[in-house]
């Protein structure tokens, strides 16, 4: 509808200025403090986004710092937009400070722009641009803002403590057109007595190794999300594919986990489905610590597929090699039906506002609403676009701020009016 677009435009530098109060919290996650069970910060980030909210005149509460809501005064909430307030640190590699709010042309460059501040403040507004034009809903609307999607969702859980979710949820904390369907996870910790040469690499479960040394000798490869492997290229396994003879444990290692596979068929999975595609499974960390040899393995299997018996296969190859398992959790895949009608009200105002076609899409990542069912990623990135999530530079433009705000706006009309 043209009259959002315009009251969008209209409140734009209020939007912007919202957004650079939010980017200048650090709200990564601290020391849990009396009442603030993430840090100052994250609570910080909530008492301002819940303040504006009430300013604008919703009806606000904040469960413990935990989380908090905002709702349309009126029907009960049937439509949740969840979003989260919490930021991964800052990181090296900037060309400004990640927590100043710094445009360059249509960029809006800070630490969380798009992920998830940029989002939450266009949810924010799209529900105020429903409520003061004065278009009359039949089901209720609630913005959630959690403090903890990037450690865990303890936020999340504490709301389903306390409250029971609205039946139809998503999240601008992904993608567009609609993620309807997230791959499995499992991770995998493991170790053996170790005597050889120290080795290094990894830090993170999640992500593909940049670099792996081996006493002077460094080899290099590129980082990526788990998720996504084929994006970078795996130093560990790198320098098992050369060095590997060398040590009964390694050697066992660079024949699971070959250089440049990324499915785990050396591991006996392998799997794929049509809707999600190929799992993957890669070795992402592999340390020496106190006289063991320390790894940890991310895997992310299709939707046919369960927890159990993913693990049960990766599980019994490494103790077969020599290895004892630390520990190995995850969770099950999560598939919402894209025929639904909440689906396919999503779709129909994002092809409203872009003019494109929507779809929905599967993808290996877990979105804030993997174990929410009916629960579905929409925005807040467009296709082709890198808005630099988790990296320097981290941005949004000004154009698809307010392009998410509308999207939003259409799809609490098409569903809630």
């Amino acid at each position: 509808m043209s009259k959002i677009r315009e009251y969008l435009d209209e409140h734009k530098d209020e939007m912007i200025a919202l957004l650079s109060e939010l980017v200048a919290v650090r709200s990564v996650q601290g020391d849990a403090e009396d009442g603030k069970p993430f840090g100052k910060e994250p609570a910080r980030a909530l008492e301002i986004m819940l303040g504006k909210c009430s300013e604008y005149g919703f009806l606000t509460e904040n469960i413990g710092n935990y989380v908090g809501s905002a709702d349309i005064e009126g029907s009960k909430p049937q439509l949740a937009v969840l979003t989260h307030l919490d930021v991964v640190p800052e990181g090296s590699g900037w060309s400004s400070d990640p927590f100043t709010l710094t445009r360059s042309g249509d960029k809006l460059i800070g630490r969380g722009t798009i992920d998830d501040k940029g989002p939450a403040v266009a949810a924010l507004f799209a529900a105020r641009a429903v409520k003061d034009l004065g278009i009359p809903l039949r089901k209720g609307v609630r913005l959630i803002f959690g403090t903890n999607e990037e450690n865990g969702s303890a936020d999340l859980k504490m709301y389903r403590d306390v409250h029971t979710l609205p039946p139809m949820v998503f999240t601008p904390d992904g993608e567009y057109p609609v993620i309807n369907a997230e791959k499995g996870m499992l991770r995998v910790y493991f170790s053996a007595k170790y005597s050889g040469i120290p080795v290094h690499g990894g830090t993170v479960i999640n992500a593909v190794p940049a670099t792996c040394s081996y006493d002077t000798e460094e080899y290099i490869g590129k980082s990526a999300h788990a998720s996504t492997p084929e994006k970078g290229e795996n130093a560990i396994t790198k320098f098992l594919s050369i060095q590997g003879n060398i040590n009964p444990l390694l050697k066992s290692l660079s024949e699971l986990f070959p250089h440049g596979e990324l499915n785990g068929s050396s591991c006996g999975l392998g799997l794929s489905d049509e809707v999600s595609g190929d799992m993957t499974c890669v070795l992402t960390m592999l340390n020496t610590e106190n006289g063991r040899l320390c790894g940890g393995i991310d895997i992310r299997f299709p939707l046919d597929r369960s927890k159990s018996e993913i693990s049960g296969i990766i599980c019994e190859k490494l103790t077969s090699a020599g290895f004892e398992i630390d520990s190995c959790e995850g969770v099950e895949p999560h598939c919402t039906d894209e025929n639904s009608t909440f689906v396919q009200a999503l779709l129909k105002a994002y092809e409203s506002v872009t003019g494109d076609k929507g779809r929905c899409i599967a993808i290996g990542g877990g979105t804030y609403v993997h174990e929410i069912e009916g629960g579905v990623a929409f925005g807040a990135e467009f296709p082709g676009e890198d808005g630099h999530m988790h990296s320097p530079d981290e941005f949004i433009t000004v154009e698809n701020l307010l392009k998410n705000a509308e999207i939003m706006a259409e799809a609490i009309y098409n569903i809630c009016c």
